[in-house]
């Protein structure tokens, strides 16, 4: 009889087991056919306010330029003991009104647009002023918030301004076991507005959506499994408890014996 009760206890905790490891709870992008194609979206960051910019306008004679780009100032080093001089170069931040202000050029609104958007609107400005400028603008505060069920959660800077949810996720160490696959939340501030965004990675078709690549300031979170939940409400009284019963019956059973 003993006997009974222990091999129904070992095979009722290997199906346990087996049951709650589906590999459909872990894997991303199912359902994706052998052959398959995601179109190519040519993706680029909104401005917004608060973003810092560096922004340059070359030609080929500096002077020409030179009154339309902010001067790099130089700056003692405190840290040195022989006050060696640095070059410290100026950079734009956007306003709250989502406007920049430009030497030679005055207020430029650039919240609300692309990269390339704002560089053809500085062209424009320049007509007449400058023949054939070169026009470059990167953003210097890129990042993304990554939280909740990963491995590594923290905020990384973006040097590429162009970054998946996928290679966010690599960034903080993947999801843990726990960590919900089907309902991640993508929080985005848009015009003034954060809207939230439930993501399933689950699925092959997530890769053609809005929120497969992120933007400046994106949040991630990854919500806990019901494991996790459970687990923590009941605590792990429950792991002992389990313990504490398989070794009495390990005992009654060489006692039997």
């Amino acid at each position: 009889m003993i006997k009974k009760i222990i091999l129904f206890f070992i095979l009722s905790s290997s199906l346990l087991i087996v049951s709650c490891s589906s590999s459909k709870k872990f894997a991303i992008l199912q359902n994706v056919p052998k052959s398959s194609e995601s179109k190519n979206t040519d993706f680029q960051a909104i401005l917004q306010p608060d973003d810092v910019l560096m922004i340059i306008i070359s030609t080929e004679n500096p002077l020409i330029s030179q009154p339309y780009n902010l001067s790099a100032v130089n700056v003692a080093n405190v840290n040195s003991e022989i006050g060696v001089v640095q070059q410290r170069q100026l950079n734009y931040q956007i306003d709250q009104e989502g406007n920049i202000q430009m030497p030679g050029l005055g207020t430029i609104k650039a919240s609300g647009k692309t990269r390339n958007e704002l560089m053809s609107d500085i062209e424009k400005l320049l007509i007449g002023k400058i023949s054939n400028p070169v026009i470059t603008i990167r953003i210097l505060n890129f990042k993304v918030s990554v939280q909740g069920e990963v491995n590594r959660p923290g905020t990384f800077p973006i040097n590429s301004e162009r970054v998946t949810l996928l290679e966010a996720l690599s960034m903080a160490g993947d999801l843990t076991i726990y960590g919900r696959r089907d309902n991640i939340l993508v929080i985005r501030e848009e015009n003034g507005v954060r809207n939230i965004q439930k993501v399933d990675v689950t699925k092959g078709e997530f890769v053609n959506s809005p929120y497969y690549y992120l933007s400046q300031n994106d949040v991630i979170y990854v919500e806990p499994n019901k494991t996790r939940v459970n687990s923590s409400v009941i605590g792990p009284n429950v792991t002992v408890g389990l313990t504490a019963l398989s070794l009495l019956i390990t005992i009654i059973a060489i006692t039997v014996r």
